[in-house]
């Protein structure tokens, strides 16, 4: 599973790593064969000196001699404990190698902690961001329109994304569970009493009361036919044709006149009166206990009501729709409206030292908070990380990335030891 698991995450890697990996293998290829024929160099030189002493060589040969033998002896060392990091030298367990293999999850407890103490610290990050000066790079960025476009688009993307993860269910049942029972909950009277007892006090309901009255003059001046028919339909059955007619006539032109005098008065006691019951109404919706509980009898029919529960069961697939064919149009409404403060907001940050010092210290504020309180969830992604690697992958992928450069060790181990050697050689031939 561990090694599934390896390779998924290799085969989920970003295009070009696979390339960027085989240049890597191939130098570190190469830099293991320098390493090897800087050993093999001092074991050749170290062979054909041992020859030329045996034949009768003259002085000199027994220091080179000695400084390939420790040449020799130093590559060997190094490559033992390069190799050792990595794997077992030669297959053989040894003690104490093939530590990156064996101590994997030690060493990633270890990287955890230290990146938690070292760069997770508080006063590391608040120093980190204070020197970045966040607020004014947002600032330069949004104020391009270019760039606030770009936001905008990404700003829209995510919309389109947040709404498409959204469950309609769940999103209707929140709306039903939160904003329709807070209102059910609450008393209507009261504050739609207050409400319109500003309204009539103000007289802003005077318009309303102009159009009824304009209306209903209207009706009854164009109406004329239906008003004698309803004085007719009324009349006694023995009175005379003409007189229901002359009676009806009389009639519609009182009603004309009435109507005409509520239009054009407005001190008509008609409208002194509506506005007297109006503000009564409200009062009493406020004070009165009977006209309360029958205002929210009437709300509670109103949310009975089966084209109510319609419309509050499509208020978020309306909403939903308008958001998204906002969110999809560069040109809609929304968008501009997103995109223009977005343009406002970094020509601010800009120019604005106080908003800027505001912007910086929230951003500080809320990354502190973060690696305080989460600082061992975000260690814990390195260690449980590492933890699911497969050892042996492991092993390779770091040798991969530093073994190159552990090749000088090598390299630098047979150079070092063959001076060692030589020094060594003379001290000893310069005392004895």
């Amino acid at each position: 599973m561990e090694q599934l698991t390896a390779r998924s995450n290799t085969s989920a890697r970003p295009p070009g790593a696979a390339a960027n990996d085989e240049a890597k293998r191939a130098g570190l290829r190469r830099m293991k064969l320098v390493a090897l024929g800087f050993l093999l160099g001092a074991t050749v030189i170290f062979l054909l000196t041992s020859a030329w002493q045996a034949a009768g060589a003259p002085a000199w040969a027994g220091f080179l001699r000695a400084a390939a033998e420790a040449g020799m002896i130093g590559a060997l060392a190094d490559w033992f404990a390069v190799t050792a990091l990595f794997r077992h030298p030669l297959g053989i367990k040894i003690p104490h190698t093939a530590i990156i293999p064996t101590r994997k999850d030690t060493l990633g407890s270890s990287l955890g902690e230290f990146v938690g103490e070292n760069f997770l610290a508080e006063p590391v990050v608040r120093d980190k961001l204070a020197r970045v000066g966040l607020a004014n790079r947002i600032g330069g960025w949004l104020s391009k329109p270019d760039n606030a476009e770009r936001a905008t688009s990404e700003l829209a993307t995510v919309v389109r994304g947040a709404m498409t993860v959204l469950r309609d269910e769940d999103v209707q049942a929140v709306i039903e569970q939160s904003v329709v029972r807070h209102v059910v909950s609450q008393q209507w009277g009261p504050p739609l009493g207050k409400l319109l007892s500003g309204v009539f006090t103000d007289g802003s309901h005077h318009r309303l009361v102009d159009l009824i009255s304009d209306r209903a003059y209207e009706w009854v001046r164009d109406n004329h036919d239906a008003v004698l028919r309803v004085v007719s339909d009324r009349a006694p059955t023995w009175s005379p044709k003409f007189v229901d007619e002359m009676v009806a006539d009389k009639v519609y032109g009182e009603v004309l006149a009435f109507a005409w005098a509520v239009k054009t008065d407005v001190n008509h006691p008609m409208r002194m009166a509506v506005d007297k019951f109006l503000l009564k109404f409200a009062s009493d919706l406020q004070d009165d206990p009977e006209t309360m509980r029958r205002a929210d009898q009437i709300k509670q029919q109103v949310l009975d009501h089966p084209e109510v529960r319609r419309l509050i069961d499509s208020a978020w697939s309306t909403a939903k729709s308008m958001l998204l064919t906002a969110a999809e149009d560069p040109s809609s409404e929304l968008r501009q409206r997103v995109r223009n403060g977005l343009l406002s907001l970094g020509s601010r940050l800009e120019t604005d030292p106080e908003l800027r010092s505001k912007v910086d210290g929230w951003v500080e504020s809320a990354a502190a908070y973060v690696v305080t309180n989460y600082r061992a969830e975000i260690t814990t992604l390195i260690t449980d990380t590492v933890e699911r690697w497969d050892a042996e992958e492991t092993s390779r992928k770091i040798e991969l990335q530093v073994g190159r450069d552990l090749q000088f060790i090598r390299i630098n181990g047979t150079v070092v030891g063959a001076l060692a050697g030589l020094i060594i050689y003379t001290i000893a031939h310069v005392i004895f």
